[in-house]
């Protein structure tokens, strides 16, 4: 179940029905593969695209270069991919990326069962870890809206130690002309049902001022 396809085609060539097997088996793995990253978590259009052509084109370029010396030079080559990407990724996107390279060059290298049975551990496990809870609350961004006369400086602190845990001040910035001052701080509530007691609560605080509280933005777990 393990051994390669192409054993016998080093010197021989590959033949239509081998490339067309591997191929097929490329693209079933990479769309798993998509499926398996899109589960709860966001994504675009684009990227579910790349995961579902990128073993094909690995698996291609391995079975053009069919050698022990080509091979090396494509895997330095097809990894390489990785650095000089336009845009910045979280660690999941990473690590989707290197599964569908390794994907692809187990099918160019004839490992059509391996490459199956890497999908089914990779794409298992992180269905798995996805699935378990995180063990604490959603970190959270709190915007506060405050007039410029009032002291700032623990003004909430009563209010956090009620509400949440581990409260930090991260941003202090003017607005509306250095009339408002706006604090942003970076919360765990102890709770999600206890958020909105907490809000009127500030309400109160800031004279009924805007409160913005949403999750915390894009780009913290980035490689």
């Amino acid at each position: 179940m393990l051994d390669s396809v192409l054993t016998e085609t080093v010197n021989a060539g590959i033949t239509m029905g081998q490339f067309l097997l591997c191929t097929v088996t490329s693209v079933l793995l990479g769309a798993v593969l998509a499926v398996v990253h899109t589960y709860r978590n966001r994504y675009s259009r684009s990227f579910i695209l790349t995961l579902v052509l990128l073993p094909v084109m690995v698996q291609t370029v391995i079975m053009l270069v069919n050698g022990n010396l080509g091979t090396r030079v494509a895997v330095m080559g097809a990894f390489s991919l990785v650095r000089f990407r336009s845009m910045p990724g979280n660690a999941r996107e990473i690590g989707s990326i290197f599964l569908a390279m390794a994907l692809g060059l187990a099918a160019g290298m004839g490992y059509l069962g391996t490459a199956l049975i890497l999908m089914m551990v990779a794409g298992g496990i992180t269905i798995l870890l996805v699935s378990l809870p995180s063990g604490r609350a959603e970190r959270k961004e709190l915007k506060i809206t405050i007039p410029e006369n009032l002291d700032y400086s623990g003004i909430f602190d009563d209010i956090f130690e009620k509400y949440t845990k581990n409260p930090e001040l991260v941003r202090v910035r003017t607005v509306n002309m250095g009339s408002l001052y706006e604090l942003c701080y970076h919360v765990d509530l102890k709770s999600e049902s206890i958020e909105k007691n907490m809000l009127d609560d500030i309400r109160c605080r800031n004279g009924n001022l805007t409160i913005v509280c949403g999750r915390l933005p894009d780009g913290r777990e980035e490689l």
